[in-house]
């Protein structure tokens, strides 16, 4: 029966540091190669076998885990943060890091995290990527409104971004000189471009084989739109991997940390540990929710006497994440009980 080897790998933006122990914690090999494919074959022809390696979540971590997956006995990625914690020493190098990784996968301390399919990652990294151009359309249309209050331009602020008005503002305003005119227009054609883009990357991921089907389930959820779906889908990847609603809304930052010591309880406001994409996106959809759905809204009116406005948006965005989680489970589209009943009456 042949032995394992346990390999650490401390990634960075040019150098991936290595360290290659066998089952008893002797160091088999070790040193530093470039990040390179081509560098990562070479490598990997040295290796004794069957092995398996772990490394740390990073921005570099995709590309690399794509490449040794087909070679590894198995491959690991571990969460930075309890890695950390695990890990903590007085000295820190990336020899030294990528031997403790090492020494965490061969001790099965290592705090894994999930990695989605590569399908899945690159999908996500074209919503995300439209959330860019979303960030930069509304930073353009601000811009247009900046520059008219600073040349003193009376405008009506709800049809300041419509074609037609936006048109006629620039053909008969006598406020604006040569120059101003000529920065609004290039406001207006990067809105319209960036409007238009990020259009064609909704419709792109809408039609997709891989989303459709579950995209179109999710959305028979009264308060869930398209991009609240395709936010979910691509971000939760497999909800198979949360046990229970409270580890979904935990994920998805919606609940507060806890500190407790003895007797001494404190929650402290929401965890920074969260999927930031999908916490924006949940709570932007809680804020309208209560206009698509009766259920929803009674939900948000209990929990806005109880206390304030922002808890109960918090509310209705948990139990949006309910609804979520209980259809892609399901694997069938919403179903709303009270009509049943109704119907059955």
């Amino acid at each position: 029966m042949q032995s394992m080897y346990y390999i650490g790998l401390d990634v960075h933006k040019k150098t991936i540091s290595y360290c290659v122990k066998e089952g008893s914690g002797r160091i088999h090999a070790e040193g530093t190669i470039p990040a390179t494919r081509c560098d990562l074959d070479l490598w990997m022809k040295t290796l004794p076998k069957p092995w398996t390696a772990a490394m740390e979540a990073t921005i570099f971590t995709g590309w690399i885990y794509d490449h040794l997956l087909p070679h590894a006995a198995a491959l690991k990625v571990a969460h930075p943060l309890m890695l950390r914690a695990i890990a903590a020493a007085k000295k820190k190098n990336d020899r030294i890091d990528a031997n403790k990784i090492a020494d965490c996968l061969r001790c099965d301390f290592l705090p894994e995290c999930y990695m989605a399919s590569t399908q899945i990652r690159e999908r996500r990294r074209t919503l995300r990527y439209r959330s860019l151009l979303v960030r930069q359309l509304i930073q353009m249309k601000n811009k247009i409104a900046v520059l008219l209050m600073e040349a003193g331009v009376t405008y009506n602020k709800q049809k300041l971004h419509k074609v037609g008005y936006f048109r006629e503002l620039l053909a008969t305003n006598r406020d604006m000189d040569e120059g101003l005119r000529s920065l609004l227009g290039l406001c207006r054609e990067m809105v319209v471009r960036l409007g238009k883009t990020e259009s064609a990357l909704v419709r792109s991921l809408e039609r997709d084989p891989l989303l459709r089907e579950r995209i179109e389930r999710l959305m028979t959820i009264p308060a869930v739109g398209p991009i609240t779906a395709l936010t979910w889908a691509l971000e939760v990847g497999e909800v198979g991997r949360f046990s229970s609603i409270k580890k979904a809304i935990s994920y998805c930052g919606l609940c507060s940390a806890e500190k407790s010591s003895g007797d001494t309880v404190q929650r402290t406001p929401l965890s920074k540990q969260r999927n930031k994409h999908l916490q924006t996106m949940l709570i932007e959809a809680a804020k309208l929710a209560p206009r698509n759905s009766p259920a929803l809204a009674m939900l948000y009116d209990r929990e806005k006497q109880k206390s304030n406005a922002n808890r109960a948006t918090l509310a209705v965005a948990r139990k949006i994440v309910t609804y979520l989680v209980a259809v892609d489970r399901r694997q069938k589209d919403f179903l709303v009980v009270e009509n049943e009943n109704r119907s059955a009456a």
